[in-house]
């Protein structure tokens, strides 16, 4: 025990260590009555500053860093709640409707009505995100989204016109238009900043495991349960997110200088556009989700090519989230990106190339396993152009901005949707996929060859927010 006596030395110097003065320990224990005051326990250390100091040196790499904010646990516990139900109707209303009809244009349609309300609402609901409260904002587009849901249960157990359901599904979407602008300005506001990249990742992963439980479970229920109970699973889901909120901390004061009028609707768009980084990942993704997102004819490959059911679309619909939960929890325990620019782009050919196999596959493991690496890929583009949006954006504008991410990144998803179902009813639904894949690998050339500084791009860790001052668009 050579270090024994050393050690006992060193333990007895620091016992005899005055507040004040230098010492070893004292980033955490030593204290003044400055800093203190003058109410403190018998060992002089006043437990919550202590508490504090303790929590500050947690070191920022640790993979479960975003976990000492209580608020971000209970938002993250409510949110996996409701991308289940989400996920659970949106499978059910797909295979509802494709059996109601059979019909690649009906699928499409579904599409469409989730993107029109995306497209209307998405600017004025990121003005109302930076003017009001988020978490209110967020609260009440959940239970208009439950009510939607309940709604929905009765037209499926009337057996009424279909036209209801996708009346239903346009208030519903409207309401998550709100509440998707307040979800992404809120969350930044929930964890310190080092640990926000740490938070993204972890958001992903609850997300994409509520994705891969939501769709499996929708596909089981659907072969022995009606359609109207699936229904009522999400309504009760939307309303458990509601209870989950009312513990977390309101939102910041959210200045008001660029808020208020008309103009300011815009601002977050001038920001975007003016922010050539923000604005290179946001189309990538943009372009990358319209043309090779196949999600909206799993119905169909399901039914008709790969013969597998309900159960086997509930799988299909999973795969995709194995992949990202996978490549999630991968990412949360290495270092943050060195070059998130590079692995964005190589990221979105990945995906390209994975849905020109899936197009062409007529086995169901290979689809399936070309799922779930499409799903790998798309998580790491969603981390990264998240934790870009964010850390580039000022607090004062992130409702805004995260309003035009929406708009681009959401209506794509729905467009996307509907573009499937157009070109399936024209062309079949293979050409369509593997048209698909092919154009998303020529967007990811065309980026990098336009925005070159996605190539050029640093580490998270040297981002700061751009000035709310940006170019006009012209």
């Amino acid at each position: 025990m050579k270090w024994g006596w050393p050690l006992l030395l060193h333990i007895q110097k620091l016992a005899q260590c005055r507040p004040g003065v230098w010492s070893p320990r004292r980033q955490i224990f030593n204290s003044t009555r400055e800093d203190y005051g003058t109410h403190k326990t018998h060992f002089g250390i006043d437990p919550p500053r202590l508490k504090r100091k303790i929590a500050a040196t947690v070191p920022d790499s640790s993979p479960y860093a975003a976990f000492e904010s209580r608020g971000y646990r209970y938002y993250l516990a409510g949110n996996f709640l409701s991308v289940i139900g989400r996920q659970m109707l949106s499978v059910t209303v797909g295979w509802e409707v494709y059996r109601r009809t059979g019909s690649a244009f009906a699928l499409g349609l579904i599409g469409l009505t989730g993107a029109l309300p995306v497209i209307a609402f998405a600017i004025p609901a990121g003005h109302v995100a930076d003017r009001f409260s988020r978490r209110s904002i967020l609260m009440c587009s959940q239970i208009i989204s439950g009510c939607a849901s309940m709604a929905l249960a009765y037209v499926s157990f009337t057996a009424a016109d279909i036209r209801w359901i996708f009346l239903l599904l346009l208030l519903a979407g409207s309401a998550r238009t709100f509440g998707w602008a307040a979800r992404g300005a809120l969350m930044v506001n929930l964890v310190p900043q080092r640990h926000f990249n740490n938070a993204v990742t972890w958001n992903s992963s609850a997300f994409e495991t509520a994705s891969i439980t939501g769709p499996a479970l929708a596909g089981i229920l659907l072969i022995h349960h009606p359609y109207w109970q699936l229904y009522a699973i999400d309504a009760a889901c939307s309303i458990a997110f509601f209870l989950f909120l009312l513990p977390t901390p309101p939102s910041k004061g959210i200045s008001q200088s660029r808020t208020t009028g008309f103009d300011g609707l815009f601002d977050g768009l001038r920001f975007v556009w003016g922010t050539k980084i923000v604005l290179a990942t946001i189309t990538l993704d943009l372009f990358a989700v319209l043309f090779g997102g196949a999600t909206a004819l799993l119905p169909i490959f399901a039914d008709r090519i790969l013969h597998a059911g309900p159960a086997g679309l509930g799988w299909l619909r999973s795969a995709p989230s194995i992949g990202a939960i996978c490549m999630a929890v991968t990412l949360a325990h290495r270092r943050p990106m060195q070059r998130p620019g590079i692995a964005l782009l190589c990221a979105v050919t990945g995906f390209g190339l994975v849905t020109i196999v899936f197009g062409l596959s007529r086995s169901f493991p290979l689809s399936l396993a070309m799922l779930i690496l499409a799903g790998a890929c798309d998580n790491i583009s969603v981390v990264v152009r998240h934790t870009l949006v964010q850390l580039l954006t000022p607090d004062s504008m992130r409702g805004r901005v995260s309003a035009v991410n929406n708009v681009f990144i959401g209506s794509s998803n729905e467009i996307g949707a509907f573009e499937s179902g157009v070109t399936a009813a024209w062309f079949g639904p293979v050409i369509s996929v593997v048209g698909g894949g092919a154009a998303t690998i020529l967007t990811v050339l065309l980026v990098a060859v336009v925005w070159k500084q996605v190539l050029k791009l640093g580490p998270f860790s040297s981002l700061r927010p751009e000035a709310e001052s940006v170019s006009p668009l012209t």
